[in-house]
């Protein structure tokens, strides 16, 4: 049995038991509290706050998940970044006894584990900051089902208490299911239980059983309908049904591990403890970056983007330790697309922007990581020869910072493998001040324009609307704004496409803007909720830094009503599109990778 039959087998044991199944939703969440999609229950949040499902009360799927909270543990045998999570969900409909009942007989019946190897923890309760009592009810469920009192253990809120997502939303105790990998105690002896870190247990199956609802003080109070949500993560039972002991030799990880080998010329069973980490972390960070890539992420400096490009950094620094060659980013993402590409399509769809973002990002940090490190190592070379504090100054990792693009995890990586500090408090004041200073900068570009110049720089504005709208209907709607900048003079759009645009579409798309600009198109403005303008289709590429209200200008012809332009956008517009005269391409070119920037005027 392979990862992918025990993918399908879950979606088919519910679907047998009257569950929908829904599709994984994208990483990038609808939920603005929250930078990535890191639970199967996400997408389905305000269904457990009472709103009607579309897909009725019982639900199953298989979905993406991409956690920055393990980053530091990746390379053991059971942490990742981004993994599938198996989850079935109620509504209001089932709750704990059949949560628990479908969960052992799908473990034991359909998919063949020995119920003895199954060990339970359940919630003790707390007293403080709220009393929540003790989940009686589900222990009493395990014994009845039966898993011996001997094999069911209790743990407070930090282990068996979870949510919300976000900083506020359904949330409840929770139900484990842990695997007893080797049957075997460590040196604690009866101590040896499941959360014990000695490796012998792997946590499966963890079964939330949401009652409560967090507010954003913490405070909680009673759901007016109960729900079951619950996580699996596939990698893990995959590694349990394959009968291994890692993640990593299961047969989603070991054709990109082999190809690892492959590139640096060294056996991965062979290797050193170090060794055999980079392997794991290269082969964990560039599936997640390809999945987060696919998902129209771009590396930047912020957000999502700098998630996307730590990643991709501390894979091309553990390249560097194997010694991989040149191109291996690419080498390794065609791997993972071959693999996942049956089940996500959209992974070979986006197969050329994604290997063409990944070459870009490894030639340009490559020739930093070079620099970089020779100037860290005679740092801490004159540190040493100093015999001063094993500490790396703010200034000092700021500097690597600013002139080599090191992010402060590789520079306390660095400093780690030399038994040294790094000073994060002092780093991080100077990093708030470098951006208070940068957006110092960008207020006072406009400052003191006179009435003329603020009137053209509008025009140009409201321009850019017409201009995203054309390119989308032109390049696809795949094209996302990455960025703008507007002069009194010109404007300067970045936007998400990895091939050169040829002169043909170049002049195609300047013939649409200067159209609607002839059809004197009428701007007007609503102010509306923000979930409102998503659902009327607003466009909005920057969800995560928009208020609850928002403004929302439309573009539309009067006669007709036909929208060309709508878009989430704080203005200010002109109010007619006949004040623009005449729009005019003057370059097009390349930004970085899977990024085109246009430059345009109005005359």
């Amino acid at each position: 049995m392979d990862s992918f039959d025990v993918r399908k087998r879950f979606l088919d044991f519910f679907k047998k038991n009257i569950h929908k199944i829904a599709q994984s939703s994208s990483l990038l969440p609808s939920d603005r509290s929250v930078l990535l999609t890191t639970a199967g229950m996400q997408q389905f949040k305000e269904y457990f706050l009472g709103k009607i499902s579309p897909y009725g009360n019982r639900v199953v799927s298989c979905q993406k998940c991409f956690r920055t909270s393990d980053i530091e543990e990746v390379g053991d045998d059971f942490h990742l970044t981004f993994l599938e999570m198996l989850g079935n969900f109620s509504f209001g409909d089932y709750f704990k006894k059949d949560a628990i009942k479908y969960a052992l007989e799908f473990l034991v019946d359909d998919l063949g584990l020995e119920k003895d190897k199954l060990w339970v923890t359940v919630f003790k309760g707390i007293k403080k900051p709220q009393f929540i009592s003790k989940d009686l009810e589900s222990k009493e469920i395990w014994q009845e089902l039966g898993i011996p009192k001997e094999r069911i253990f209790e743990f407070g809120a930090e282990d068996n208490f979870w949510g919300p997502t976000g900083i506020e939303g359904p949330c409840g105790p929770t139900s484990e299911i842990h695997y007893d990998l080797t049957g075997k105690p460590c040196k604690k002896g009866k101590n040896c239980v499941p959360n014990c870190d000695c490796g012998r247990f792997v946590e499966l199956w963890n079964l939330v059983f949401n009652e409560y609802h967090k507010d954003k003080n913490g405070n909680l109070s009673l759901l007016k309908q109960k729900g079951v949500d619950t996580g699996m993560g596939l990698e893990r039972l995959a590694m349990v049904c394959e009968k291994t002991n890692s993640i990593y030799k299961t047969d989603l990880f070991l054709p990109i591990i082999q190809e690892i080998e492959k590139l640096s010329y060294n056996k991965y069973e062979k290797g050193r403890k170090r060794e055999r980490k980079s392997f794991k972390t290269i082969a964990d960070h560039i599936r997640g970056a390809v999945f987060l890539a696919a998902d129209g992420i771009f590396p930047s400096n912020l957000d999502r983007g700098y998630i996307l490009r730590r990643i991709l950094r501390r894979a091309i620094r553990y390249g560097e330790f194997l010694k991989l060659e040149n191109g291996f980013l690419t080498i390794l993402a065609k791997k993972v697309i071959e693999i996942y590409g049956s089940v996500y399509p959209e992974l070979k769809s986006k197969e050329a922007n994604i290997l063409t973002l990944f070459q870009s990002e490894e030639e340009k940090f490559s020739k930093a990581l070079e620099k970089g490190t020779r100037e860290f190592e005679k740092l801490l070379e004159k540190k040493k020869q100093s015999n001063g504090v094993k500490i790396l100054t703010g200034k000092e990792a700021f500097y690597l910072y600013e002139t080599y693009g090191f992010p402060l995890e590789l520079t306390k990586e660095l400093a780690k493998e030399s038994d040294f500090d790094v000073d994060e408090k002092k780093f991080k004041a100077l990093l708030k001040k470098h951006q208070e200073i940068s957006r110092a900068g960008v207020k006072s570009k406009f400052g003191g324009l006179g009435k003329n110049a603020e009137k053209e720089a509008i025009k140009l504005h409201t321009a850019t609307h017409l201009l995203q709208s054309a390119l989308r209907k032109v390049l696809g709607e795949g094209v996302r704004q990455m960025g703008s900048d507007i002069t009194p003079k010109r404007l300067r759009f970045d936007f998400s496409y990895s091939n050169k645009i040829t002169e043909k579409e170049l002049k195609k798309i300047e013939k649409i803007v200067n159209q609607k600009i002839k059809e004197d198109l009428i701007v007007e403005r609503e102010d509306m909720k923000y979930k409102e303008a998503l659902d009327k289709g607003a466009l909005a590429f920057f969800n995560d830094k928009y208020p609850e209200k928002v403004s929302v200008y439309s573009i539309y012809n009067v006669k007709t009503k036909k929208v060309f332009s709508r878009e989430i956008c704080a203005g200010p517009h002109i109010k007619h599109t006949r004040e623009l005269g005449c729009f005019e391409i003057i370059k097009e070119e390349s930004s970085g990778a899977g990024i085109r920037r246009i430059r345009a005027i109005l005359k």
